[in-house]
Parts: structure tokens; C-alpha cells; sequence
């Protein structure tokens, strides 16, 4: 009898302003500007990628195809996405 398995839901648990900081920042040190990518992904799949693609004033299409691991999003873009997920992003 095979194992059956299902995917992982990443952002599962993350519920709070403070949930969503606490893990942008995580895959950042992880795993760098790429871990940040993959975790803004799972944040905008998890609160649904239409609803944050219209609150960031970009396309439904555009948000799904630079938040793939092919995807190269540019810094206007993940500004916007990190904004509409209440966060801001802040160089200290």
C-alpha cells in the first residue's frame, strides 16, 4: 500500500500583520531574495492572489507569473505586494 501524501501549505498558520512580517523576514535570512519571493507567493496564495493583485494595482496574471520560481519580479512589484499584505519593506 502506497503513502499517501498532500502538499504543505506553507503559510498555513500565518494569520497576523505580525504572523506575515515574522515570516517574510524568516525566508529572507534562510534562503535570500529568493526565499522572500517564494514566501510572498505563499502569502498571496494563502489571502488569495485576486484580491491582492487588485489591492496592489497589478494584473491577476502578472502576480501569478513572477511569484513562480521562474519568475523575476521587479522591485515595483514586490513593493506592492508587500504593501498589500500591510506590511512595509524598510532598510535598517
Amino acid at each position: 500500500m502506497a503513502l499517501e501524501t498532500k502538499p504543505y501549505k506553507f503559510a498555513q498558520h500565518v494569520e497576523t500583520e505580525e504572523d506575515i512580517k515574522a515570516y517574510l523576514s524568516a525566508f529572507l535570512e534562510e534562503d535570500g531574495p529568493q526565499g522572500f519571493i517564494d514566501a510572498l507567493g505563499h502569502l498571496v496564495r494563502k489571502k488569495g492572489v485576486t484580491e491582492i493583485a487588485r489591492v496592489a494595482g497589478v494584473s491577476r496574471q502578472n502576480l501569478y507569473r513572477t511569484l513562480t520560481s521562474d519568475g523575476n519580479p521587479n522591485f515595483i512589484t514586490v513593493s506592492k505586494v508587500v504593501e498589500a499584505l500591510g506590511c512595509k519593506l524598510v532598510v535598517a
